[in-house]
């Protein structure tokens, strides 16, 4: 009972940034979720071969590493992947992080239909396809819907600060324009 203690607290604690993690390198929201599901059960039966709870990101990160590269060589895509490709970058962390404190506010700042799919999908984690039959919304209606969202989101945060996005869209850093008082 004690291992399955410590990897319910470790996976609510990472799993949100372990999922944009893979949402950076994989395109498709169900092979996030199957590679997000296949990290859980890694992350459940080797937790007991971490040496260092203060190592416990690092080692996630890696078991989510691993697991796109074999991803991607499953699917034999054809094109090289690079470790700079792929490894988790602990300054893009620290951004995001600082950021982090603004979503739920931004989101609870948009209309009510993006907040409400915003909250299931990015707070809680949620499939789009368990949300789409959540509110019984079709589910390319209900991708279109959260695309939409996210861009609603992401012009709040641009309002605020001037990001600076790396390659794959991801946050690395960002300067507030004024004193922020959204968030």
């Amino acid at each position: 009972m004690e291992k399955a203690i410590k990897t319910e607290k470790v996976w609510s604690e990472y799993r949100a940034a372990i999922k944009a993690f893979l949402q950076r390198k994989i395109s498709d929201p169900d092979e996030v979720d199957d590679l997000l599901q296949e990290i859980l059960i890694k992350v459940h039966k080797n937790l007991s071969s971490l040496e260092s709870v203060t190592k416990t990101k690092a080692w996630l990160f890696q078991i989510a590493n691993n697991t796109i590269i074999d991803f991607y060589r499953k699917r034999d895509r054809g094109t090289a992947l690079s470790a700079d490709d792929l490894w988790y970058s602990e300054e893009n962390d620290q951004a995001q992080q600082k950021l982090a404190q603004c979503v739920t506010p931004f989101i609870k700042a948009l209309p009510k239909e993006s907040a409400d799919l915003l909250t299931e999908i990015e707070l809680h984690g949620r499939s789009q396809k368990e949300v789409a039959d959540k509110f019984g919304i079709n589910y390319s209606t209900l991708k279109s819907r959260v695309q939409k969202g996210r861009k609603q989101l992401r012009s709040l945060f641009e309002g605020c600060c001037d990001l600076s996005i790396d390659k794959n869209g991801a946050i690395i850093d960002f300067d507030p324009k004024y004193k922020c008082k959204k968030c």
